[in-house]
């Protein structure tokens, strides 16, 4: 251990495979433990040469009643949800929010952080960037004991409680429906490999697939910064391609819009030479020609969720250990994907 280093009540529950809530009622002598636990994480503590933090303890005691929020985007319908969400249960329970976004940052994201807890939010509720792939401040966050939760965009690599969608599920409904609209060479287009929301959404494309007794060796996967200039780009290269997808599988909504311009500024028919759908359910998704079939997912709940879940972990009315909150996605099917329709027609 490094000198210097202050022992946490996370590395004293590490060592005796308890949790830190756990160790937190001992080391205040909570008559709920059996006295051989409380005994057991007491003289762990002290072999440990753990100080109880005083500081910790008092900003608990005084609180700001504000919580720290970071998104990636405010523009995005998705996020403007989620704080919609957030700001409406945390107003409900006498707080207020702080809210600041990554711009996608890496960089952006850990000034974040900084800021906010310099301004000694409570609590914060993170959604990570598409640059993110280090996760050292998360970490930082963890061992210093300051209360987070992530939510949507996260890493399974810090064992804080999460909120997300069931991004699978949600991406098996959408190319199950391609497929059963007769399409057999679907395409995936992707955000950045590393993302979560990426690796849950290709799973559940090819367990699409394999549903009807395809494989992986039939998927067609392109990979896009999510930027305009770049989704413009793998459209026009999968273009070039002998053989054309019959349908697309979007990420997000965005990028399925994106691919759209494109396909209609060639000349390509949707849904008739190329069936398209999208993920999220933003406003633009009902406007656009032809209308845009995709997942909704529930941003609002979602921000709800996860700020209920955390004041519940400040009052202490849930203990601190990492519970996992995966929402239910629902496929809302327009003109974009309606191939049989088209053939009965």
């Amino acid at each position: 251990m490094k000198k210097g280093h202050q022992v946490t009540m996370k590395e004293i529950a590490k060592k005796l495979g308890v949790s830190v809530s756990t160790v937190s009622r001992a080391l205040k002598d909570s008559p709920e433990l059996h006295p051989d636990t409380k005994k057991r994480i007491v003289e762990m503590a002290k072999s440990m040469n753990y100080q109880y933090n005083l500081l910790a303890q008092s900003l608990r005691i005084s609180r700001s009643k504000v919580l720290g929020v970071i998104v990636p985007e405010l523009t995005s319908h998705f996020f403007s949800s989620n704080i919609s969400g957030i700001q409406d249960t945390a107003y409900k329970r006498g707080y207020n929010i702080m809210i600041c976004q990554s711009n996608e940052s890496f960089e952006q994201e850990k000034a974040n952080i900084r800021t906010l807890v310099s301004s000694q939010v409570d609590g914060l509720l993170i959604s990570l960037s598409r640059e993110t792939k280090n996760y050292g401040h998360l970490q930082e966050l963890y061992d210093r004991e300051i209360p987070f939760i992530m939510f949507d965009r996260v890493t399974e690599e810090i064992p804080v409680s999460k909120v997300t969608v069931d991004d699978a599920h949600g991406a098996f409904l959408a190319v199950h429906h391609l497929l059963e609209q007769g399409c057999r060479k679907i395409a995936y287009f992707s955000g950045p490999e590393d993302l979560y929301i990426s690796k849950k959404r290709k799973e559940g494309y090819l367990d699409a697939l394999r549903e009807f007794g395809l494989s992986e060796k039939d998927s067609q996967i392109y990979i896009t910064d999510l930027t305009p200039e770049m989704n413009r780009q793998i459209t026009l290269k999968m273009l070039e391609e002998k053989e054309l997808p019959d349908a697309i599988f979007a990420m997000i909504d965005p990028l399925a819009v994106d691919v759209m311009m494109v396909l209609k500024e060639k000349g390509i028919k949707i849904p008739e030479d190329i069936a398209l759908v999208g993920f999220t359910n933003n406003p633009t998704a009902a406007v656009v020609e032809p209308s845009l079939t995709t997942v909704s997912q529930p941003g609002y709940e979602m921000g709800q969720i996860a700020t209920n879940h955390l004041l519940d972990q400040l009052d202490e009315i849930v203990s601190d250990d990492p519970q996992s909150f995966v929402l239910l996605t629902t496929l809302v099917v327009r003109d974009s994907s309606k191939k049989t329709k088209m053939i009965s027609d």
